[in-house]
């Protein structure tokens, strides 16, 4: 593939920032805001944003249950921030009915290191990722609580309140992380999942195991505040 379409959940969040760096790389974009629209889109960005507002506005609009179709059936997809929230199988501190549309065998905990008060940055050294540490961007960021054996942990707070907590896994075509790459000008996050798309090879990824298509057996969250094992 040698020129993919890549959507961007546009129910919310920071979809304008995904797609103009996805121009960048030269890949073709589209808005996802219907289940028509997914028929278009080889991959999937879910952007930063308000995890709760996605989820609900995504089932009014009849897309969590495509959403999760394509996922199941192998569509790359990344998720930033909320969009990490949307692609975690169980949730922790998630409003009352709040649904995802999972993928990723893990458990996320919404709005981790804080409010909007609390945003940092800091270097983050990210498996496979060329040219030294990312400066990443957190505003009410989640983190990973736990992961699934076939998933692989890309990367972790480095120091600080947060120092080593999981802030970016991959499973299989899947790909989230806590913090924003769309704010920061620095595109390799977005080649990073770029190339899983174009299916390139990834480089080695020492702190966790190799990546693993395998999809879990449990259903996604559809809970709020405690994992749906």
């Amino acid at each position: 593939m040698t020129r993919p379409t890549i959507g961007v959940l546009a129910l919310q969040g920071d979809v304008a920032e995904h797609m103009r760096v996805l121009e960048e790389l030269e890949v073709r974009t589209a808005e996802v805001v219907s289940p028509g629209h997914l028929d278009a889109v080889d991959a999937l960005v879910i952007p930063g944003g308000e995890s709760t507002a996605m989820s609900r506005i995504a089932v009014r609009q009849g897309l969590l249950e495509p959403l999760r179709e394509r996922v199941r059936a192998g569509m790359p997809a990344y998720g930033t921030c909320a969009g990490m929230v949307m692609l975690a199988d169980r949730i922790l501190g998630g409003a009352d009915g709040q649904r995802t549309v999972g993928g990723i065998d893990m458990t996320v905990r919404r709005n981790a290191f804080g409010r909007q008060s609390a945003s940092f940055e800091a270097a983050v050294p990210i498996d496979g990722l060329e040219g030294g540490a990312f400066d990443a961007l957190f505003i009410r960021a989640p983190w990973v609580e736990e992961v699934g054996p076939g998933v692989s942990v890309l990367g972790r707070v480095p120091g600080g309140d947060g120092a080593g907590r999981i802030v970016a896994v991959r499973q299989g075509g899947l790909m989230a992380t806590s913090f924003h790459p769309e704010l920061t000008g620095d595109a390799r996050i977005h080649r990073l999942f770029v190339d899983i798309v174009k299916g390139l090879p990834w480089p080695a990824t020492p702190s966790g195991p190799p990546p693993s298509t395998r999809r879990p057996s449990s259903t996604p969250s559809e809970a709020s505040s405690s994992p749906s094992w």
